[in-house]
């Protein structure tokens, strides 16, 4: 089925609790969240408990350190890091390579390990610290809470998503309790006269692991695609977050739950900020289509995954500079 709109949910009753008890009010919201991933795909929560003061702290460190010359911005570069963490300049990461250059440029942040971490002991790409920008306390400060707390949403997130599909409610538990989650901190220039399709924000994809929860500022852009071919908006909603689904848990739940394509075009005539949070399973974790999502004499529509090398197979397949020669990609 189509849709035109993307549903509101109050999560609330949602519960951070690691038990196997269903909370008051949790299956509600659970039939809700269930409605919205396997009807579009995408939908705004509120009651998440994350202080609206929390998330433009972070915003205007986004902006403030965007501020920056271009050269300052890319001694930071995503290139110097072995684990996928820094900055990336304009066209660098282009999410529909055949299609479109992304107009954007943005940070990534992930956990910040130390050499004692276990994955980090054992090799595993993207395990390792983050590129934090000079002289800038304050960002390290505001990015270290707010993914903490993102963290904890997303485990909730997790929780219903279980709820929702008749499973254990703690049944994710163990898959992502060393996530490889990722704070994406982008800007988008404005786009003014003819757009042209193949130089956008942020070109048609799907994302890649479980869940993505998205701050937007005010200036809007964020489109989703319907099954007719339709763009339909996705604006900000004050104190909401948009939240959409990834390739991995459309895989997990062979297809019930979607992973929609979607796309960003800023014709705000201002500069657009947003910060996507991507939540993604363990490095180890086999995502394979899960029991009770197969009808009696069907077979899953596909192979399964380990969770952290197909991230990885979708990093090298959209960062120019991950296709450099002689760049160690394999490091992470």
């Amino acid at each position: 089925m189509s849709f035109t709109e993307i549903a509101v949910i109050d999560i609330a009753q949602l519960t951070s609790r690691e038990g196997p008890e269903i909370g008051p009010g949790e299956a509600v919201v659970a039939h809700a969240i269930s409605e919205a991933a396997s009807g579009v795909g995408f939908f705004y929560v509120t009651g998440h408990g994350i202080p609206n003061a929390m998330v433009e702290t972070m915003f205007a460190e986004a902006r403030r350190f965007f501020d920056r010359s271009l050269a300052e911005k890319s001694t930071f570069h995503i290139r110097h890091s072995p684990v996928h963490r820094g900055y990336f300049p304009i066209f660098e990461e282009n999410t529909d390579p055949t299609f479109t250059a992304d107009l954007k440029e943005g940070f990534d942040l992930g956990r910040d390990l130390g050499p004692e971490d276990p994955g980090v002991r054992r090799g595993l790409p993207l395990h390792g610290p983050n590129q934090w920008p000079a002289n800038a306390p304050e960002f390290r400060a505001a990015a270290t809470v707010y993914f903490a707390a993102l963290s904890d949403l997303a485990a909730r997130l997790m929780r219903g998503f279980a709820i929702a599909l008749e499973l254990e409610p703690t049944f994710f538990a163990d898959k992502i309790d060393q996530p490889l989650a990722q704070l994406r901190l982008l800007h988008y220039p404005p786009q003014t006269g003819y757009i042209d399709t193949r130089t956008i924000g942020c070109g048609a994809h799907t994302d890649y692991g479980c869940l993505t929860i998205l701050a937007q500022d005010v200036n809007g852009g964020l489109q989703v695609r319907n099954p007719v071919g339709d763009w339909i908006a996705a604006p900000p909603l004050p104190g909401a977050f948009v939240i959409n689904l990834g390739d991995q848990m459309e895989r997990w739940t062979n297809g019930r739950f979607l992973a929609t394509p979607h796309r960003v075009i800023n014709v705000s005539g201002r500069e657009r900020y947003s910060m996507p949070f991507f939540f993604d399973p363990n490095w180890d974790a086999e995502i394979a289509c899960l029991a009770n999502c197969v009808a009696p004499g069907e077979a899953p529509r596909y192979e399964p995954v380990q969770a952290g090398p197909y991230l990885q197979s979708r990093f090298d397949a959209t960062f120019t500079y991950r296709q450099e020669p002689g760049n160690p990609t394999n490091q992470g």
